[in-house]
């Protein structure tokens, strides 16, 4: 008892004497009462077991993803646009020479998933080839239409154009193909007939010829069983992508670096799934993705209860756990993505899916989908919206851009089972250090508003022999809102702001050094990754 009242005591009173206190919890508070704070502070040991025996999973390289969508400048929801020069059709426009300052951020992604889609790409056609000689313009408003735009136009120039600033960040590219062409609209939301594949065709081969580096062709977007707009049978669809992939073989032939056939990109209900799987076979998806929203509208006034409800956000485990039996029993071969998510859905809402708050469930959901077996979670949007990791209108990095850079630079691809015991509001999720072999790297949330948890790790399943020194410290890094203010869009490492340096560049994220034998301190409403570098673990020792 005596030393959680020291850990309190440092918390509250000794801000930034992380040294003397033994752990970061002082680093991670701030002075002064915050409204998300409760009015009385208690410290309470924790502890998380992790099994080191063996890896459960391994995501991909690319398993941090960030989308950028069609929708322009007049997309607006409950009054609000967001959109503005976020266009894939206009934003960095004539930038070739002289990249934008987001580019710059998306290459520190890197190995990085950008995929390129949207509502619109199934109102988008491709000035090329047997196209070629239609009249090209951007979507306009049109308020019967299907999505509330008119058809929109990629010319070949632009494409170029876009591919120039892709290959500069090293970015792996996978774009979302229009799905509804050759279709009839029989009434409002209902569509008929099979896809004409002759347009994608043609801007696939002109892709492929141009020497653009694709590393994933998806057909359509939220067209599934609870389709949004409108809804395509599983039969007919699987019938569709089969055709894509066909046109994908001829054109790529056996190529090593062929392009992947990713689909649907919807709202997954397991039958439809299934059925999509049985009906397309082997050899034909190479990955089943489906979309979150779990948060609910963006106009809900409840969306940061339900980001700091562990209840709430559990719930989606069962998602994740469906998605993965349905591949695993009927598409074995292929991979499971979350193609797009963004917490709210109709652009999020502003000061929260773009706040520190949104950290919470970013975070949790990056670790609930490594532990379920997803390869690739793509992230809506890296820029537009009101829960873009870049700010539209700076291009400077929201909280859940550094969130993400943190993830890539600490948490390897290769999974472990963690186990918080008993305390629901601290999420516990580990990995393989990233670039350290032998390494261990554990991410902890405290959802909280009242506890300081003092954390012990549990580890079992290795020998005796190869534990690791317990001497060697281990390095942490404490990420919490100005003054506890959840709602800021600024962040706080170790109880510094980060921010763009003067000359635009990012900030380096520094850890400290902690005593190992020490419990790791984490504050109310913060969270922290933890890495160490000398545990010694057979199951990450030749992985990274």
């Amino acid at each position: 008892m005596g030393r959680a009242l020291l850990f309190l005591s440092c918390w509250i009173f000794l801000l930034g004497w992380i040294h003397e206190c033994g752990s970061a919890a002082a680093a991670a508070a701030v002075p002064g009462r915050s409204k998300f704070l409760a009015e009385k502070i208690v410290a309470k040991a924790a502890a998380v077991e992790i099994n080191t025996s063996n890896t459960i999973w391994r995501v991909s390289e690319g398993f941090l993803c960030a989308t950028l969508d069609w929708w322009p400048a007049e997309k607006c929801d409950y009054g609000t646009c967001s959109w503005k020069d976020a266009s894939l059709l206009t934003m960095a426009r004539n930038s070739s020479s002289q990249p934008p300052k987001f580019w710059f951020f998306l290459a520190a992604l890197y190995p990085l998933t950008l995929r390129l889609g949207g509502s619109l790409q199934d109102r988008l056609f491709y000035k090329v080839g047997r196209s070629a000689q239609r009249p090209c313009s951007n979507f306009v408003k049109q308020q019967n239409s299907i999505f509330g735009f008119s058809e929109g136009c990629l010319n070949m120039s632009r494409w170029l154009e876009l591919n120039s600033l892709f290959q500069r960040t090293g970015a792996s590219v996978a774009f979302g193909l229009n799905a509804l062409n050759g279709r009839q609209r029989v009434s409002k939301g209902v569509y008929s007939g099979s896809w004409d594949s002759t347009n994608a065709e043609d801007f696939i081969k002109f892709t492929h010829d141009s020497k653009i580096a694709i590393a994933a062709w998806e057909l359509g977007n939220e067209l599934s069983a609870n389709g949004v707009g409108t809804t395509i049978n599983s039969r007919q669809y699987a019938t569709d992508v089969k055709s894509l992939r066909e046109i994908i073989d001829g054109i790529y032939g056996d190529q090593i670096d062929r392009p992947m056939v990713v689909a649907p990109d919807g709202f997954f209900v397991a039958a439809w799934y299934q059925q999509l799987l049985q009906s397309t076979g082997p050899r034909v998806l190479d990955a089943v993705t489906r979309h979150i929203y779990n948060l609910g509208a963006g106009v809900d006034r409840h969306l940061i209860q339900k980001i700091l409800s562990p209840t709430y956000l559990s719930q989606e485990a069962g998602a994740f756990k469906q998605m993965r039996d349905t591949v695993s029993r009927y598409g074995p071969w292929a991979q499971a993505w979350i193609g797009e998510a963004g917490g709210a859905y109709n652009s999020g809402q502003h000061l929260v899916n773009d706040a520190f708050v949104s950290s919470f469930w970013y975070l949790d959901q990056l670790g609930m989908a490594a532990s379920h077996s997803t390869a690739v979670y793509c992230r809506q949007s890296l820029v537009g919206g009101n829960y873009a990791l870049l700010r539209t209108n700076s291009y400077n990095p929201n909280p859940d851009y550094y969130s993400a850079l943190l993830w890539k630079q600490v948490m390897g691809n290769d999974v472990l089972p963690a186990t918080v015991v008993s305390e629901t509001y601290l999420r516990a999720y580990a990995h393989c250090a990233k670039s350290n072999s032998g390494g261990l790297a554990v991410l902890l949330i405290n959802m909280s508003n009242s506890t300081v948890y003092s954390v012990r790790l549990k580890l079992s399943g290795f020998a005796k022999s190869s534990k690791g020194s317990s001497r060697t410290p281990r390095l942490e890094y404490h990420l919490s809102a100005p003054l506890t203010d959840l709602q800021s869009q600024r962040i706080h490492l170790n109880g510094k702001l980060l921010d763009v340096t003067p000359d635009g560049n990012i900030p380096v994220l520094k850890p400290i050094s902690v005593d190992s034998k020490q419990p790791i301190t984490i504050a109310p409403l913060s969270i922290a990754f933890v890495v160490l570098p000398d545990a010694k673990l057979q199951a990450c020792t030749i992985i990274e």
